[in-house]
């Protein structure tokens, strides 16, 4: 007697169907139409950081942890909350970047880069990680654009020439009515002092139990707390301005001078002071309006090669969030009006146009002359369709005669009207007629 199948019932099989995956939370895919956009932004980049002859880097994604802990500081939130860490099989703590700077002061450091032309100009543009809230303009995953000048003397041109730099990538990028927020955090000598009377205001204010903490560790980041509770007490704080040594207010004021004389608008917030370690001197952001979420920021940071095991080295940069700049350009018509719109849409029926089909893109490939196929596709009309839908001026249709008279038909998508040429001088004739 045959053995009896127990038929599962339909709504257990349902039940057991695998969840689809998501990507993971503040993660996102950038999907083709959106490339059209960020292309577009990337190219930019790199045209103002090669006209300011900057020089491309690329440094790993997983750093050593400690190379964080030590360049960006242990109490900031980047370390105590936001990074994304992995221990390797063999031991390494390692660490998906959160911030580029550093990575980029280790590589100068290891690869013994001081030893040529200083100051040294790199920018990078690549993914960091930061596990924070996600929201608008705040991702986990987000693409970095920075530039930074390394070595040489701490010289305030180079201070402008970060700012000038980023200001002019986001003016060609179509970001309007922006504003630059600057301020001086001064250096070793003079910020011990206005460490002191920072600390002495905010132990007579009530603050949020994150800047309690603060006091004992690092003071200065009380001026960069967000929370309600804190932003009165914000306003009243002393301001380091007024607690500037000598060397450090000539500082400040020479890269002000630079920016008026370039025509750079700045607005000074005695408050700004950022949330990383590694700053000292000029620090400062860009706005634009109608947001308070920063599109750039940066400053300058001589003691980080110091403070990751190399010799004093001036340096000073800025980081640039990329999304935030897409969103914020998004709505352009510059952009709007931006597509990809290929010039000529080759179409074919039958096994054998599709073999020789694929010779023919290739032609096209050589005279550097964009041409879309759906070579999966049997159909004339669905093809047809297809070329309409994608607003193709010229359609070549290759059909299995066409094939054995070494033969194609082009079509113009506008009139319908069709022509029959030889297929050795096709490239050649769609060239004419493109130019028409």
């Amino acid at each position: 007697m045959p053995a009896i199948k127990k038929e599962i019932p339909k709504k257990d099989k349902e039940a057991v169907k695998p969840e689809l995956f998501q990507s993971p939370k503040g993660m996102h895919d950038i999907l083709p139409a959106e490339w059209i956009l960020r292309d577009k932004v990337y190219k930019v980049a790199k045209e103002i950081a090669e006209f300011y002859n900057f020089s491309k880097i690329e440094t790993p994604i997983l750093e050593n942890v400690e190379l964080f802990v030590r360049g960006v500081g242990e109490v900031t939130d980047i370390v105590e909350k936001e990074m994304f860490t992995l221990r390797t099989k063999g031991g390494d703590k390692l660490a998906l970047r959160p911030e580029i700077t550093a990575p980029v002061m280790r590589s100068y450091l290891q690869h013994g880069s001081h030893k040529l032309p200083q100051p040294l100009k790199l920018y990078y543009l690549g993914p960091v990680f930061r596990h924070e809230k996600p929201q608008a303009g705040r991702y986990r995953q987000f693409t970095q654009l920075g530039f930074e000048i390394v070595g040489g003397e701490s010289d305030p041109l180079y201070d402008a020439q970060s700012i000038i730099a980023t200001y002019r990538f986001l003016e060609e990028v179509k970001v309007k009515n922006m504003t630059v927020q600057i301020n001086s955090i001064g250096c070793r000598v003079c910020r011990p002092n206005y460490r002191r009377r920072l600390v002495e205001y905010y132990k007579k204010q009530k603050i949020c139990k994150d800047c309690a903490n603060r006091l004992d560790k690092n003071p200065l980041r009380l001026l960069d707390c967000k929370n309600e509770i804190c932003a009165p007490v914000k306003i009243g704080a002393p301001s380091i301005l007024d607690s500037l040594c000598s060397a450090c207010k000539a500082h400040f004021k020479e890269v002000l001078e630079f920016l008026d004389e370039v025509g750079i608008p700045y607005s000074l917030n005695s408050h700004l002071v950022r949330g990383l370690d590694y700053y000292n001197r000029t620090v400062f952001e860009i706005f634009t309006e109608g947001s308070d979420l920063a599109l750039a920021s940066g400053g300058r940071y001589d003691y980080l090669a110091e403070m990751l095991g190399g010799r004093a080295t001036p340096a000073t940069g800025v980081a640039v969030g990329m999304e935030r700049i897409i969103e914020t350009v998004r709505a352009d018509t510059a952009y709007q009006n931006h597509r990809f719109r290929p010039k000529v849409f080759l179409i074919h029926v039958g096994e054998v146009t599709k073999k020789k089909g694929l010779a023919l893109i290739e032609e096209f490939r050589r005279e550097n002359m964009p041409i879309l196929e759906a070579l999966g596709k049997d159909s004339l009309s669905a093809q047809l369709e297809r070329a309409a839908k994608m607003k193709s001026p010229i359609a070549l249709i290759f059909g299995q005669k066409e094939a054995y008279e070494e033969s194609i038909i082009i079509r113009d998508m506008e009139n319908g009207v069709q022509e029959s040429v030889p297929l050795s001088k096709v490239v050649e004739e769609v060239k004419r007629r493109l130019k028409a």
